[in-house]
C-alpha cells in the first residue's frame, strides 16, 4: 500500500491534471417535487450550450434516472466501491449528451472504505474531471444520511420545491438538517410546477421568510419552471423535455436555469475539483451510520 507520502503526491498530481469542476446536488424534503426531471433536463440543457457533464445517480434504494432514461445499467457505484469495475466501465452514455452514472446499493458504505478503497475512489473521479465540466447529483427525497452526505459534498445544493404545504416543510427540514449539522450555508432555490408566470417568485419569498426566521442560511432564487403537459408528455416518453419539445415553456425555463447554473462560482484550488468533493463524500460523519439495505 503507497505511503501516505505518495498518496500526498498522487493526488497533487491529479489537482494539476484536471481542472474546475461545478458540482450541482439537486434535491428536495419530498418525493414528487420533481427532482430527477429538474437533474435530466438540467443536465440536457448544459450540454446542449457545450458543456461536458456527467449525472451521477445519488438514490439509495429507488434508483430512477435509468427508468426516466430508459437505459438498462448493468454494473453501478456499488461496483466501483468493491473493486468489481473502473468508474469508466459503469458509465452509461444518454442519448441527449450527457453520461449517467447509476446508482449504488448503499452510498453509507462511503464512509466506512479503506484507504486503498478510498484512494482509488478520489483517483476514478480525478481522473474523470479530465474530461468533466459539471457534475449533477439526483439525491434521493427526505433527510435520510445519504441525501445528505451528497449535498453537503456539493458545491451547489439546488432545492426544487413546489406550492404544497408537505413541500415545503419538508425542503424547509432538509435545509435545517444541512446548516445545523453539516454546516452548507447558501441554497438555490427552484420553484417547480408553477401555474402562472412569477408564482414561483412568490413561493419562493414564502420559503425565505419561514427559513429567515428561524436559520442563519442565504437562499438565491434560481427560477421557476411551469406546469406544462409538454414536461409530462416527455417524460411519459422517457425523454428529456429540451430534446422532445425544444419550443416548449418548460423546455425555455430548464434552459434559463442552465444559462444560470453555468455562471455559479465553482471555488478555486482544491475544493473546485472532483477530488474535495468525493473527500467530503467519503469523510467519517460524528454520528452512527445506519446499514442501508
Amino acid at each position: 500500500m503507497p505511503s501516505p507520502e505518495n498518496r500526498l503526491a498522487s493526488r497533487a498530481k491529479l489537482l494539476g491534471l484536471a481542472g474546475p469542476v461545478r458540482v450541482i446536488a439537486v434535491t428536495g424534503g419530498k418525493g414528487g417535487v420533481g427532482k430527477t426531471s429538474v437533474a435530466v433536463n438540467l443536465a440536457c440543457a448544459l450540454v446542449g450550450s457545450g458543456r461536458r457533464v456527467v449525472l451521477l445517480d445519488g438514490d439509495l434504494g429507488l434508483a430512477n434516472v435509468d427508468v426516466f432514461l430508459g437505459l438498462t445499467p448493468r454494473y453501478t457505484l456499488a461496483h466501483v466501491l468493491s473493486g468489481e469495475r473502473t468508474l469508466d466501465e459503469i458509465l452509461l452514455a444518454a442519448p441527449q449528451g450527457f453520461q449517467v452514472i447509476p446508482a449504488a446499493s448503499g452510498v453509507a458504505r462511503l464512509a466506512n472504505l479503506d484507504a486503498a478503497a478510498h484512494l482509488g475512489l478520489v483517483q476514478a473521479f480525478s481522473a474523470l474531471a479530465a474530461r468533466l465540466d459539471v457534475l449533477i447529483i439526483d439525491t434521493a427525497a427526505g433527510i435520510a444520511h445519504g441525501v445528505t452526505q451528497f449535498s453537503q459534498a456539493a458545491q451547489q445544493v439546488l432545492i426544487v420545491i413546489c406550492d404544497e404545504p408537505a413541500s415545503l416543510t419538508d425542503a424547509y427540514a432538509l435545509v435545517k438538517v444541512l446548516s445545523r449539522q453539516h454546516g452548507v450555508s447558501r441554497f438555490r432555490v427552484l420553484a417547480n410546477l408553477t401555474r402562472a408566470p412569477g408564482a414561483g417568485e412568490e413561493l419562493f419569498r414564502r420559503f425565505e421568510r419561514v427559513t429567515g426566521r428561524f436559520l442563519e442560511v442565504v437562499l438565491d432564487y434560481a427560477g421557476e419552471i411551469p406546469d406544462d403537459e409538454c414536461l409530462r408528455r416527455a417524460i411519459r416518453g422517457q425523454r428529456a423535455v429540451i430534446e422532445a419539445f425544444p419550443s416548449s415553456p418548460a423546455a425555455r425555463a430548464f434552459k434559463k436555469l442552465a444559462a444560470r447554473a453555468d455562471k455559479w462560482p465553482v471555488p478555486p484550488g482544491p475544493r473546485g475539483n472532483l477530488e474535495f468533493f468525493v473527500e467530503r463524500l467519503v469523510q467519517r460523519p460524528a454520528v452512527h451510520l445506519e446499514v442501508v439495505p
